[in-house]
C-alpha cells in the first residue's frame, strides 16, 4: 500500500522575502498554517490587522506585491518503495518548489493540483522543503507586460493568470490577493502501480461505469486487479504493466434514484475500487440522468433541467466563495450555508466562475441535501488567451476538476464561463483584441471535448447567458439562459415584467449586511452611507446612489442611517421577489430563476441573501416565500388583474381562493370578497382572472387585495408605498421569554405591511426564524428569536415595518 508522510501536520513558517511591506518584516519567519494563506497566517500572527476591518483592505495591498517563502523541515525514513512523490492538492499560485536545495518545479495555477518526483531527493532524517511564491499582482502585472493585454473587469488582470479571479477584488469583494499552500500537502511513497484517479459515473439504470486511470513505475513487472464494489456487486478486472487504464461496470438491480430536493430522495452508494494490495479509493455516487433541453420551439430556444426525464423548475441561487480567504472553511460551515439554500427552498446553486472549484465538503453537501450544482469552468467577466502556457494550464485544469467532480450525484451542468461570449458581443472587446483569440476556443471547443471525454452524462453550456445558436445574440430572453442587469444598473425594479425570458441565471439588488455585522467592520462617526469606512464595504460602481435611485416611487427617502438601512434591505428583498413572482407566472415559458446571491465572502453591501456573517437578511425569507413549492401572486396582465398559481408539487392543487378587498384603516374594513375554485395541475401553472368588485379600487390610496388559499397568501396594492395609507400605531407588541430566547408577538389592528425584527441589533448572536410578515387587521404573528435574552421592550429600530417609513 502506498506510504504518506502528512506535511500539513509539520511545522511551517511563512517569510515576507522582498516587497513593500513593513521593512521589520523583511526576512523574518512567521509561523504558518498548511493548508492556509498569508494573510490568515499573518492575522494569526499579530502581524497585520484584520483585512475586512475599517479601511485595513488597502492598507495591506502590499501583501500582494510582495515574495513569500513557506518552508518546513520533515523527518523520512527509506521504506523500501520504489518511487517517491510529493503530491501538493493546491499551491495559491506562482511558485518555485525546492527540496533539499534541489528545484523540482514551477507552478502557476491555483485549480489543478501538482506531483512531483522526489525519488532520490529525499535523505534520511530531515529534509528541507520550501515554496517560493511571487506576489499574486505583481505576477499579472509581469505577464501582461510580456505577452500583451486581454480585455477584463475590475482593477488588475485577473485573467492573465490562473488563480481565483475574485481574489482580486470585485464588485462585492475584498481585494486581498493573497498567496499559500492551500490545500493539503505529503509524500507518497509507493512501489509497482497506484491509482491515478477514479471516474464512478452512475446512470438511473443502475449501471455503474468506472475509470480507473493507473500510474507504474518504470519496474513494474507484476499484473494487478482492480475490484469495484457498489450496491451489493462485486467487479474485477486483471491489468498489466503499463495499463493506463481500465473500465469496469456493475450492475445494481432494483436501484434506488437520486433525486433533487422536491422530486424525491437522495440516496447515495458507497463506491469502494480496490488495487490489489497497492492502493484503495473510496467515494460515494447517486444513480441518476441529467438532461438539458434546448431544442429550439415555436417561442424560441427553452433550458429545462431534466432528472430521470422530469424536468425541474428551477428554483436556485448564484454561490461565490464562502469566504475571502477560502482555507478558513470547512465541512461545517460549507454545511451551514448550503443549508440556508435549503431552508429558503432552493434546489439549485450555480457557482460561479470567478470563485474556485469548490471542496469535496460543498459537493457532498449538496448530494445530501438534493441540491443541484451548476458548475462554472473558472473564466469570468474577460476575454482570456489561448496561446501557451495558459492553453496547456486550462486543459490540465479542466481535465483534473471533470474528473474529480463527475461522480457527483448533484453535478447538473457544466458552464463553459461567465459573460464572455456577452462581453465579446456587447462589451466593446474587438477594438483592443484586434483579431485576437479571447477565450472561444475554450468555450466551444477545448471545453466540450473534455466534458463528452470524461463526463458525457452532464451537460455542457458554451457559457451564461448564452442563446445555443452562434448566430443569435447570447442575452436574448427567447432564447437559453438570460442575465438581467439592467435592473439594478439603469431602470427601476419594474421593469423585469417586460421581459419574458426563457431561464433566468443571473439576476439581483443590492441591499446592506445586518446591522450588527455592517457596524462590526465600519466605525464611521457618524455613520453615513458615503462615510470613507462605508464606502470600503459598498464594491459596486456606485452602489449607494443605486440603492438610492431604486427606491424610485417603491419607499421614500430615509430620514435617518437606522431607515436608510431598513429602507435599503426592504426594497432589496421586494425587487427580487417582485422578479421572481413574475418569472413564475409565466411558466412553463421560464423554466427557472438563479438569484444573484445566496452568500458573501466579507461583510459588504451587496446582492447576498445571507450576509458575511451569516445572518439571514429580509431578502432571505422574501426568498422562502417566493421559492415556496405553492405560490400565489397577484399580477397585471392586458385585460386587468390575475391571480397567478405556480404548484411545483407532485399532488394537484384543488382548494377555494378568497379575494377581499380590503381599508388599510384601523379595523380593516371588508370592502369587497370574492371566491373561486383553484385547480392547478402536478408541477403546473394557472392564471385566473380576479372580476372587477375586487380588482378596481375606489380609493386606491387606502385599499389592498388579500388573497388567501390554504396556507398560500398574496397582496396586491393599487399605489406604491410613498402614497399607500398606511396607519402610524397599526399593531401591538408582546415580548414573552422562552427556554431558547424570547418570542416577540405583534397583533394588527390595521394593516401592518412586511413586519421585520432585528435581534441582532441587541445581540449580534441572536437570530430570527421569519421576517417580512404582512398582517391585516386583528391577524398576530409570532416572530421566534433564539439567542439573546428577552428585552424589556421592543420598537424601532429592533422591529420595522412599512408602516413606519411612511409615518
Amino acid at each position: 500500500m502506498i506510504k504518506t508522510v502528512d506535511l500539513t501536520s509539520a511545522a511551517w513558517t511563512v517569510t515576507a522575502i522582498e516587497g513593500p511591506g513593513p521593512a521589520e518584516l523583511l526576512g523574518r519567519a512567521v509561523p504558518a498554517t498548511v493548508p492556509g494563506e498569508v494573510h490568515t497566517d499573518l492575522l494569526a500572527a499579530g502581524e497585520i490587522p484584520d483585512p475586512f476591518d475599517g479601511a485595513n483592505e488597502s492598507d495591506l495591498h502590499w501583501i500582494g506585491r510582495t515574495r513569500w517563502s513557506y518552508r518546513t523541515t520533515f523527518g523520512w525514513t527509506a521504506d523500501g518503495n520504489d518511487r517517491q512523490e510529493l503530491v501538493a492538492e493546491g499551491l495559491d499560485t506562482v511558485a518555485t518548489v525546492t527540496l533539499n536545495g534541489h528545484e523540482l518545479g514551477r507552478t502557476a495555477n491555483q485549480h489543478r493540483s501538482y506531483r512531483f518526483d522526489v525519488t532520490g531527493a529525499l535523505v534520511a532524517g530531515d529534509n528541507e522543503l520550501v515554496v517560493e511564491f511571487v506576489g499574486p499582482v505583481t505576477a499579472v502585472e509581469a505577464a501582461r507586460a510580456k505577452v500583451g493585454s486581454w480585455p477584463h473587469t475590475n482593477l488588475h488582470p485577473y485573467n492573465e493568470l490562473r488563480k481565483m479571479a475574485s481574489n482580486f477584488g470585485w464588485d462585492w469583494g475584498p481585494d486581498v490577493a493573497t498567496v499559500g499552500i492551500w490545500r493539503p500537502i505529503r509524500i507518497e511513497s509507493w512501489s509497482g502501480v497506484r491509482i491515478a484517479s477514479v471516474r464512478p459515473l452512475a446512470s438511473a439504470d443502475g449501471v455503474l461505469k468506472t475509470h480507473v486511470a493507473l500510474a507504474w513505475t518504470d519496474t513494474a513487472a507484476e499484473h494487478a486487479t482492480v475490484t469495484v464494489e457498489v450496491g451489493g456487486t462485486t467487479e474485477s478486472a486483471t491489468v498489466k504493466p503499463g495499463w493506463d487504464s481500465v473500465v469496469l461496470t456493475n450492475t445494481v438491480n432494483a436501484v434506488d434514484l437520486w433525486w433533487p430536493r422536491g422530486h424525491g430522495e437522495q440516496p447515495l452508494y458507497d463506491v469502494t475500487v480496490t488495487l490489489a494490495d497497492h492502493d484503495e479509493w473510496t467515494g460515494r455516487v447517486g444513480f441518476r440522468d441529467i438532461t438539458v433541453n434546448v431544442a429550439p420551439d415555436s417561442h424560441g430556444t427553452p433550458f429545462v433541467i431534466s432528472v430521470n426525464g422530469k424536468p425541474i423548475y428551477v428554483r436556485g441561487a448564484n454561490w461565490i466563495p464562502d469566504d475571502a480567504f477560502v482555507t478558513r472553511l470547512n465541512a461545517e460551515t460549507y454545511r451551514t450555508s448550503i443549508q440556508d439554500a435549503v431552508d429558503a427552498g432552493m434546489n439549485l446553486l450555480r457557482v460561479w466562475g470567478g470563485g474556485i472549484y469548490e471542496s469535496e465538503h460543498f459537493y457532498d453537501s449538496c448530494d445530501e441535501l438534493g441540491i443541484l450544482v451548476w458548475q462554472d469552468f473558472l473564466f469570468a467577466c474577460a476575454a482570456y488567451s489561448e496561446d501557451e502556457p495558459l492553453w496547456s494550464e486550462v486543459e490540465a485544469e479542466a481535465r483534473e476538476a471533470v474528473t474529480r467532480l463527475s461522480r457527483h450525484a448533484s453535478l447538473a451542468v457544466w458552464n463553459g464561463n461567465n459573460e464572455n461570449i456577452w462581453g465579446y458581443v456587447e462589451w466593446g472587446w474587438r477594438e483592443p483584441l484586434a483579431g485576437r483569440p479571447w477565450g472561444a476556443g475554450y468555450y466551444l471547443d477545448l471545453l466540450p471535448r473534455i466534458v463528452a471525454e470524461l463526463d458525457p452524462r452532464t451537460p455542457y453550456s458554451a457559457g451564461s447567458p448564452y442563446s445555443f445558436d452562434r448566430f443569435i445574440h447570447p442575452n436574448d430572453e427567447r432564447h437559453g439562459t438570460m442575465h438581467i442587469w439592467d435592473v439594478w444598473n439603469q431602470v427601476d425594479y419594474t421593469t423585469y415584467r417586460k421581459y419574458q425570458p426563457r431561464f433566468v441565471s443571473e439576476f439581483g439588488f443590492q441591499g446592506p449586511p445586518a446591522w450588527s455585522t455592517l457596524t462590526s467592520v465600519v466605525h464611521d462617526a457618524p455613520l453615513d452611507p458615503y462615510g470613507p469606512e462605508m464606502l470600503v464595504h459598498q464594491k459596486a460602481f456606485e452602489g449607494n446612489l443605486k440603492l438610492e435611485r431604486g427606491l424610485g416611487e417603491h419607499l421614500p427617502k430615509w430620514k435617518d442611517i437606522d431607515d436608510w438601512h431598513w429602507t435599503t434591505q426592504l426594497n432589496q428583498a421586494r425587487a427580487v421577489a417582485y422578479g421572481i413572482e413574475h418569472f413564475r407566472s409565466l411558466s412553463p415559458l421560464n423554466t427557472g430563476a438563479v438569484v444573484w446571491q445566496l452568500n458573501d465572502n466579507w461583510p459588504v453591501v451587496s446582492w447576498a441573501a445571507v450576509d458575511g456573517h451569516g445572518i439571514r437578511k429580509p431578502l432571505w425569507f422574501a426568498l422562502k416565500r417566493v421559492y415556496a413549492d405553492r405560490l400565489l401572486t397577484v399580477q397585471p396582465r392586458d385585460n386587468g388583474l390575475v391571480v397567478a398559481a405556480h404548484n411545483e408539487t407532485d399532488e394537484p392543487w384543488s382548494t377555494e381562493v378568497t379575494v377581499t378587498r380590503r381599508s388599510t384603516a384601523r379595523g380593516g374594513e371588508v370592502l369587497a370578497r370574492e371566491r373561486f375554485a383553484l385547480e392547478v395541475g402536478a408541477r403546473a401553472a394557472t392564471l385566473n382572472d380576479l372580476p372587477e368588485s375586487v380588482a378596481v379600487a375606489a380609493d386606491a390610496a387606502g385599499e389592498y387585495l388579500e388573497v388567501r388559499a390554504g396556507d398560500a397568501s398574496a397582496y396586491w396594492y393599487f399605489v406604491e408605498d410613498t402614497k399607500l395609507k398606511l396607519a402610524g400605531d397599526a399593531y401591538t407588541i408582546e415580548v414573552t421569554p422562552t427556554d431558547d430566547g424570547y418570542d416577540v408577538t405583534v397583533t394588527a389592528t390595521a394593516l401592518a405591511k412586511d413586519l421585520a425584527l432585528f435581534p441582532d441589533r441587541l445581540d449580534a448572536a441572536a437570530r430570527v426564524d421569519s421576517g417580512l410578515v404582512t398582517l391585516s387587521a386583528d391577524e398576530s404573528h409570532t416572530f421566534h428569536v433564539t439567542g439573546g435574552k428577552a428585552p424589556e421592550w421592543i420598537g424601532v429600530p429592533v422591529l420595522r415595518s412599512a408602516n413606519d417609513l411612511v409615518n
